[in-house]
């Protein structure tokens, strides 16, 4: 395969998003629009230009934390597509291979797409156009053929009624073997409706140099373009589909597909099942045989083989769980490492601790670890006991089969095999529960009156 630049043109202003958020920094599945692009791109070794516009440093600062090396290129008047492809001439200027131009706003463009493309450049096309088939094709591009070839792109505003009844339309994406494109660049005019330099007005120039030029259709479904809230929800949930196929098809079950929700990079093993309305944060990783139950919130956790989560549970902020972990409903977990065995079954919050094998966390236990400025750790060894309703004071360390009582407040360590008590001590006043009641009673008919 030709060396490859990917050119990503980001410089897009995004106003109809209504946001103080670049359009493509928006999330879809838990990733930036555009790191979508990069991360699509850098699959094939691409080396990465992005032309951003005024004002948006957060965009560029996005790129590079994905792509340290990439080549920004500022486009600070924005008069079209083939004016912003002008703005990255540093980065192609000297190429010798190919380059694709894609967009920063278009994040489901699959692999096998881009392998299309980058095939037919391979194998001697001196251009390569993606068109799609939309449901209704108003307001965009039409690709103009004649047969197997690509004649010109006429943009919607331009074309005649004849070829606005032409269904083949123009995705944006174009890629060029690098001397075609230093061939036709310079020479694209703003002579159209819009009075913009468009990239597309590429596929005559090349024509006429008797240049040749391929296109490839694609799914209308990877297309999509996040220009709106309504757009993106509808790349959202495009996502959603093509990683729950993908997962299924991998072997994991899912009772409910709908209701499950995926990040970019979530991982799960073989024999996974997933109950209704789970939903995945970034950074999650599921070994075999684990059971995720309904309502859970998982972020960047990793769980282990045979584990069971949930229902009503969340685990995030680094968690680490072991084989056989069970983590019952209504359960938080946070930054805390449960080794094989653990159980923690009902109506608790675990963060900042290590917990040893096999043991046992009771209802309602607490790890209390924050004082308001700074945050400590609980350490609890293997086999241990802490019985229900436990406010585990931190800094501490509960020792290896060491018991906790129910209702205990624990604010020192605990040597192994020691039962700690941690409460006042009970005291019996006979006979005194009437007189509270009619106490009580009182107290309520006075407030009647």
């Amino acid at each position: 395969m030709a060396d490859l630049l990917s050119i990503i043109l980001a410089a897009g202003e995004g106003t109809r998003m209504k946001s103080a958020l670049p359009k493509v920094l928006h999330p879809v599945g838990g990733l930036p629009v555009v790191s979508h692009v990069l991360r699509t791109a850098k699959s094939f070794g691409s080396r990465i230009a992005v032309v951003v516009g005024p004002g948006h440093e957060a965009v560029e600062q996005a790129v590079t934390r994905f792509e340290s090396n990439a080549f920004i290129a500022r486009q600070l008047e924005r008069l079209g597509t083939g004016h912003a492809v002008q703005q990255a001439r540093e980065a192609f200027q000297n190429e010798t291979g190919n380059v694709l131009v894609l967009y920063a706003d278009t994040p489901l463009v699959t692999e096998k797409t881009i392998g299309q493309i980058v095939g037919r450049l391979d194998a001697g096309a001196d251009m390569v156009v993606v068109g799609f088939r939309p449901h209704n094709p108003t307001g965009y591009g039409r690709l103009l053929t004649d047969g197997n070839r690509l004649l010109a792109i006429r943009e919607h505003k331009d074309a005649s009624d004849e070829e606005r009844r032409v269904g083949l339309c123009n995705s944006g994406i174009i890629a060029f073997n690098a001397d075609t494109l230093r061939a036709v660049i310079d020479r694209i005019d703003n002579k159209n409706a819009k009075g913009e330099y468009y990239l597309t007005d590429a596929v005559e120039l090349a024509v006429a140099d008797k240049r040749q030029i391929d296109y490839i259709e694609a799914d209308a479904s990877e297309l999509v373009g996040v220009d709106n809230r309504t757009k993106l929800a509808e790349a959202e949930a495009t996502f959603q589909q093509f990683k729950r196929a993908e997962m299924m098809e991998n072997g994991v079950t899912l009772r409910d597909p709908q209701s499950v929700f995926f990040s970019w990079d979530t991982e799960c093993g073989r024999d996974v099942t997933i109950f209704p309305n789970v939903v995945f944060g970034p950074g999650v990783k599921i070994a075999d045989n684990v059971e995720i139950r309904a309502f859970c919130d998982l972020e960047d956790v990793v769980i282990g083989d045979g584990a069971s989560i949930g229902p009503f549970a969340r685990v995030r902020g680094g968690a680490e769980l072991g084989k056989d972990v069970h983590v019952g409903n209504f359960v938080e977990v946070k930054k805390s490492k449960l080794a094989d065995g653990v159980k923690v079954g009902h109506l608790s919050y675990l963060g900042d601790a290590e917990i040893g094998a096999k043991t046992n966390i009771g209802a309602g236990t607490i790890t209390c670890n924050y004082d308001g400025v700074n945050k400590d750790k609980t350490v609890i060894g293997a086999n241990a006991f802490i019985g229900s309703n436990a406010s585990l004071v931190a800094p501490v360390v509960i020792g290896d089969g060491a018991y906790t009582a129910s209702g205990s407040v624990i604010t020192e360590d605990v040597p192994a095999d020691a039962v700690a008590f941690g409460r006042a001590r009970q005291e019996n006043k006979a006979d005194y529960a009437p007189k509270l009641r009619e106490r009580a009673l009182a107290k309520k008919a006075a407030k009647g009156k």
